[in-house]
């Protein structure tokens, strides 16, 4: 049967976001993973034969969907590389090393109900032009056979990813740290608590699941504010780390179980790795110009394409030591780092494991608590959070209503006592009011909701920010 992948999007509802194709779990029949898979092979003109690399999260969803990918590689006269549930950044990895593509079955941090597919080509993400070739192409389903018994799991993804880190970071920096590691249903917990642990730390397992949870670390649940300091509290820990579902985004709480912003943890990496060149999305906090630490910083969209294009218009201008990150604390190195006369190799994907790192070598260089690690930045603060169950039309309407009309936007500002000085269209509709603070609306990419970021001179004021302006975007929904 012949179908055009915009058939499958518009019966499916099943389309791609900032980071991969997603939908409800309920439309990701084995038809419409075989389908994206066969098109996604013909967009990179994989030749018969060749191996893609495989690898799935945790959800209960995935490893049906990745029987139907799977089905749809040997189709296409392919080898599929099964590399079990391992990190999204191990996958892109491994195939990075091997020059084949990947493919990831992960909604990564999306409700329970949803899932997706991530797609690789040898030297990395796809991008935004892979997906319109995705989307544009026509693929023939067999009758039959939609679905295959996955193969045995190649363990090399996970030891190549292990050693990148044993290699680079010196043997034993950890020694004498105590770690809470927030495993839930992460596909990094057995892996990072290795990792960590043959650095020298000792690692505490903390609310291991068998149940998906969706952790999202742009938007923290306050029960996972809460525990984390509940935790902090108990354990005395010098720190406390967990990643989302595919361990592709970190999430870092200091000694007292706060949990610290993605692009503060962003920014700090980038310092430890003596990066030269920076770029991220219009939403991270704007301490990363302030902070004098960076000789090019270039704002992007939001979604790791944007900023993988960045870093590479970056290099190819000439520049350096180039990193990336965005505001969910994933990040992406653009150049090859050296220290300690170790190298550690590009990885143009999002990636949970090096801040994390990064983070913790940085606390043990300067001798200090995690908490004490942003004290020499320009004092801005952000925050985020988002209204679910709003489809991505009706938030973009909304939206180009206020960037339309003053008089409106200027209504849902003025009971937060500001008024609009700037605005910025680059993604969503970023708003500078007129006392330097920030409030930034955005329809998420990923799934049926409206973010919102906020920046400001205090972290109460930051999240004040985010609640007066939800609020005032709900009463108008």
């Amino acid at each position: 049967m012949k179908i055009s992948i915009q058939q499958v999007m518009q019966n499916s509802g099943v389309q791609f976001g900032t980071s991969g194709a997603r939908g409800l779990v309920l439309s990701m029949t084995d038809e419409v993973c075989f389908a994206y898979t066969l098109a996604f092979l013909q967009a990179i003109q994989a030749k018969k034969g060749q191996h893609i690399a495989l690898a799935t999260d945790l959800r209960p969803s995935s490893p049906t969907m990745a029987a139907a990918v799977a089905a749809a590689i040997q189709h296409a006269g392919l080898q599929v590389d099964f590399c079990g549930a391992i990190p999204t950044p191990a996958l892109a990895y491994y195939a990075q090393e091997q020059g084949i593509a990947g493919i990831v079955v992960t909604g990564s941090h999306i409700p329970f109900d949803r899932n997706g597919i991530k797609f690789y080509s040898a030297v990395g993400e796809i991008t935004k032009q892979d997906e319109i070739n995705i989307s544009l192409a026509e693929v023939t389903l067999p009758e039959a056979n939609l679905s295959v018994a996955l193969p045995s799991v190649n363990e090399a993804a996970q030891e190549s990813y292990l050693t990148r880190y044993l290699s680079y970071f010196p043997a034993n920096i950890f020694t004498g740290m105590r770690l809470g590691f927030y495993q839930h249903s992460s596909v990094a917990r057995d892996l990072l608590t290795n990792l960590l642990q043959k650095l020298g730390a000792e690692v505490i397992a903390l609310g291991r699941t068998n149940e998906f949870v969706p952790l999202d670390t742009e938007a923290v649940a306050p029960d996972d504010i809460a525990r984390a300091k509940n935790w902090a509290k108990e354990h005395q820990f010098d720190a406390i780390f967990s990643t989302d579902g595919d361990a592709d985004r970190p999430l870092i709480g200091d000694e007292n179980g706060r949990w610290m912003r993605g692009d503060i943890v962003g920014l700090l990496c980038a310092q430890y790795l003596q990066a030269q060149a920076v770029a991220t999305p219009v939403s991270c906090n704007t301490s990363v110009e302030k902070c004098g630490s960076f000789a090019q910083v270039k704002r992007t969209r939001i979604g790791s394409p944007y900023v993988i294009e960045a870093m590479e218009q970056l290099q190819a201008a000439g520049a350096e030591n180039i990193v990336g990150y965005e505001a969910n604390g994933g990040f992406l190195l653009g150049s090859e780092m050296r220290q300690n006369n170790q190298n550690l190799t590009p990885l143009k994907t999002r990636d949970a494991v090096l801040p994390i790192l990064a983070i913790l070598a940085m606390t043990k260089a300067k001798n200090c608590k995690v908490s004490e690690l942003a004290q020499h930045l320009p004092a801005r603060f952000t925050a985020s959070d988002r209204l679910q169950s709003i489809p991505a039309q009706s938030s973009r309407e909304l939206l180009q209503n206020f960037a339309e009309n003053m008089s409106a936007l200027n209504g849902i500002l003025k009971p937060l006592g500001a008024a609009c000085r700037q605005v910025d269209l680059t993604d969503g509709l970023r708003i500078t009011l007129d006392n330097d603070e920030i409030v930034h609306f955005r329809p998420s990419g990923n799934a049926p909701e409206l973010r919102c970021y906020a920046e400001a001179g205090s972290q109460a004021s930051a999240d004040a920010l985010v609640r007066g302006a939800l609020s005032e975007i709900k009463n108008r929904l």
